[in-house]
């Protein structure tokens, strides 16, 4: 099998990439070529036996995707993406990366299916962003997405794009609708959601940490270990039972602020919570206002997808993979 990681320099596709590297596998298929691509080289993963093509492309370049495809990977890991608070400040890049990138590379795929019948498999990563205000407490299969924010606009678009281009019979595609992602490891990107993060991460390694919404925010949550298996599951699984609804609601935690503080809390104590530190953010609140509060995931947990299932576990997630299991 021939995997193409598109994003692998960031978080997620990094964690990927070693997953695959580690396992040799993709879910119970053996991976005999990866190809990782990112705006800037990614790293090639330690212990991977098989042949890897590292490219520096972007795909909203309208020439990248030709060459991202020229391999023929069996399956495509669609990762690349302006994140959520960059999308809002910078209204033409957010449309050129998560829109345009997105069709060119669908279309660079529908030339080849149309000229040799190729047909990827195609995971999409989406996100919850595609729902906006007003929520229910827990949105359901059928909830209808209306974003309110760029970044949420430009991921539903990329949602119909597939179940068309899936439709047609030019790949055979799958969009997940990933919740915030916590706790991610390393420095905080400009995504509106890095703070449900920081707030734990830091603290956890003895540092200051700015809250700037209040502890009343109630949102829904996956570790990256759970977001990865996400993206596995969904390269590898039978797409038969999903029918000709190409896009899932990922399981998730719903937590408020308050109770991701009180999990952190009882992992590591009074003085890690002292660190966080309430500075409201005006343009923060107003975005995350609009994102859902939590999800009855039905249709994805009857396929086989799994998340944790307290704050609590989340939090051991990051010390277990990041810290060493140590605090």
């Amino acid at each position: 099998m021939h995997v193409l990681i598109l994003g692998a320099a960031g978080m997620i596709g990094r964690k990927l990439a070693g997953a695959i590297a580690r396992s040799g596998n993709l879910g119970a298929c053996s991976v005999a070529r990866l190809t990782l691509a990112d705006t800037v080289k990614p790293e090639v993963p330690a212990g991977y036996s098989g042949e890897v093509s590292i490219l520096a492309r972007d795909i909203s370049d309208p020439h990248a995707a030709p060459q991202l495809l020229a391999g023929r990977p069996d399956v495509i890991i669609h990762l690349a993406a302006i994140v959520s608070g960059e999308a809002e400040q910078d209204f033409d890049k957010g449309y050129r990366i998560n829109l345009d990138g997105t069709r060119y590379l669908f279309d660079a795929i529908r030339h080849l299916s149309q000229t040799d019948g190729y047909c990827p498999r195609l995971v999409f990563a989406s996100s919850i962003a595609v729902f906006g205000a007003p929520l229910p407490d827990a949105i359901d299969d059928t909830f209808m997405a209306a974003p309110l924010t760029s970044y949420g606009t430009q991921k539903a678009m990329g949602e119909l794009l597939l179940q068309d281009y899936s439709r047609r019979g030019f790949f055979d595609g799958l969009a997940i609708r990933l919740p915030t992602i916590c706790i991610r490891p390393g420095l905080p990107n400009k995504a509106a959601s890095g703070f449900f993060s920081g707030i734990l991460r830091e603290p956890l390694a003895g540092k200051q940490a700015v809250l700037p919404v209040p502890d009343t925010v109630r949102h829904w949550h996956a570790s990256p270990r759970a977001a990865v298996d996400f993206l596995i599951h969904a390269a590898t699984m039978d797409l038969g039972p999903v029918g000709h609804r190409r896009v899932l609601n990922m399981p998730g935690v719903s937590a408020t602020v308050a109770e991701q503080i009180e999990a952190l809390r009882r992992i590591a104590g009074d003085r890690a919570v002292a660190l966080i530190r309430p500075e409201p953010d005006p343009d923060i609140m107003r975005i995350v206002s609009t994102w859902p509060r939590g999800f009855a995931a039905e249709r994805a947990t009857a396929l086989g997808f799994r998340a944790e299932s307290s704050f609590d576990e989340i939090i051991r997630v990051h010390i277990e993979d990041e810290m060493g299991g140590v605090l």
